[in-house]
């Protein structure tokens, strides 16, 4: 019996968002193609019938998984009933909320220093997913890109060094600095 139309893509729509997960959570090095096909709820037998290799998977779930924070910040943009729809995204990025759910987090912090060491197609697509978060930053916040840049820089190094600790107190506070400085930034 024929699998419905339309079945492959969605089980390959599957794998991407397992995928997604994964590396947002354990990094790419450390998340073994296996493990990303359970979490699909499939065998890792079928995988090659979907992607040419473990590369082209992380280049598709981090477009993906960009996609997604775009969306979740545009959410938190929307939810703002004041002009300043960027401090809403500045407040969520830098939110306990963000910093104790990687997996559904933003995957520029989980990725960023593991992707200067691999390939150039997915250090291609990164650089492109990384544009287009900062263009998205920059036309929020009504500012050049110069500045997007810098304020996307600020928000990703405050989410790291507030998920690095294991002191809660030391990294609300480093995510409450980065608030505040990312606010600030913006009234320069």
């Amino acid at each position: 019996m024929p699998y419905p139309e339309g079945h492959k893509e969605k089980v390959r729509g599957r794998i991407i968002e397992s995928a997604a997960k994964a590396f947002r959570s354990n990094g790419i090095r450390d998340i073994s193609v296996p493990a990303i096909m359970k979490g699909a709820g499939l065998t890792h037998g079928g995988f090659y019938s979907h992607f040419g290799s473990k590369e082209q998977l992380v280049s598709e779930a981090c477009s993906y998984a960009v996609s997604d924070t775009i969306a979740f910040l545009e959410k938190a943009a929307d939810n703002e009933k004041l002009d300043n729809k960027i401090h809403a995204v500045i407040d969520y990025y830098l939110s306990p909320y963000h910093r104790d759910h990687t997996e559904t987090g933003c995957i520029l912090p989980s990725l960023s220093n593991e992707i200067s060491r691999s390939s150039e197609e997915v250090r291609q697509v990164f650089t492109h997913e990384l544009d287009r978060i900062i263009d998205f930053i920059s036309k929020l916040a009504e500012t050049d890109k110069a500045t997007g840049s810098a304020l996307l820089s600020l928000l990703i190094g405050t989410l790291v060094l507030a998920r690095s600790v294991i002191d809660t107190k030391l990294s609300d506070s480093i995510l409450a600095a980065g608030r505040q400085h990312a606010k600030a930034l913006l009234n320069s």
